[in-house]
C-alpha cells in the first residue's frame, strides 16, 4: 500500500477511475439517464475540480510561497524558483484555463450564458434578446458577478501573472536583476488582487447554485 500511495500518477488514475464509476453510476440511475441533465452535472463535476486546483494553488502561493520566500536562504531559493514554482505555475495556470472551460460550457448549455454575462439584462426571446431590468432575473447578477471576476482572475493568470513570472524564474533570457524584481513584484500583486477577487467569486458561485438553482 505504501510503495502505491508513493506514486502519484497511480493514485490520481485509480481516483479517476473510482469517479468514473460514480459518474456512470449516477447516469444509470438519473431520472432521464444520460441526458442533457447528467451532462450539466459531468461539467459542474469538472469545473469544480479545476477551480479547486486553480483557486488551490492561488493560495498556496499567496498563503505560504510568496510569504516565506523572503525567509529561505539565498542559497536554497533556487529549488523553490527552479523546480516547485515552474511546476506549480503549469497546474496553476491550466486549471484556471479549464475552470473557465467547464463554466462557460455548463452556462452555455443550461441556457443562461448571456444573461448571466449581462447580469440579467437581456432575456432570451422568441425574436431575438429583450434588454432591460427584470426583478425575476436577479439571480443571474449574482452568477454574472461569479462569472466576470472568474473571467478577470483568469486573464489575470494568463496575462499577467505568467508573462511576468517567466521574467522573474529565468525562464526567458535578456533581462536584467532589476528587470526579473519588477516582473516578479507585477505577477505577486496581480495575484494579491486574484486573491482579492477569490472569496466573492466564490460566494457568487456557490450561493447562487444554492439558493437559485
Amino acid at each position: 500500500m505504501a510503495g502505491f500511495l508513493g506514486n502519484f500518477r497511480n493514485v490520481m488514475i485509480v481516483s479517476l477511475l473510482l469517479a468514473v464509476v460514480v459518474i456512470v453510476g449516477f447516469g444509470m440511475h438519473a431520472p432521464g439517464r444520460f441526458d442533457t441533465i447528467f451532462l450539466m452535472a459531468v461539467l459542474r463535476w469538472a469545473h469544480v475540480l479545476c477551480g479547486i486546483l486553480w483557486v488551490g494553488l492561488l493560495y498556496y502561493f499567496n498563503f505560504v510561497q510568496i510569504r516565506v520566500m523572503p525567509d529561505i536562504p539565498a542559497d536554497l531559493k533556487p529549488a523553490v524558483s527552479k523546480y516547485i514554482a515552474p511546476e506549480a505555475l503549469f497546474w496553476f495556470r491550466y486549471a484556471a484555463l479549464f475552470t473557465v472551460v467547464f463554466g462557460l460550457a455548463l452556462a452555455w448549455l443550461r441556457g443562461y450564458i448571456a444573461q448571466a454575462l449581462s447580469f440579467g439584462f437581456a432575456t432570451p426571446s422568441a425574436s431575438g434578446y429583450v434588454f432591460g431590468y427584470d426583478s425575476a432575473n436577479s439571480g443571474f447578477i449574482f452568477i454574472g458577478v461569479g462569472m466576470w471576476l472568474g473571467l478577470i482572475m483568469f486573464f489575470n493568470v494568463w496575462h499577467k501573472i505568467w508573462p511576468a513570472q517567466k521574467i522573474a524564474l529565468g525562464m526567458r533570457d535578456g533581462f536584467t536583476v532589476e528587470q526579473k524584481a519588477a516582473a516578479a513584484k507585477k505577477a505577486m500583486v496581480f495575484s494579491r488582487i486574484n486573491t482579492l477577487l477569490s472569496l466573492p467569486m466564490l460566494a457568487s458561485m456557490a450561493m447562487y447554485q444554492t439558493i437559485f438553482g
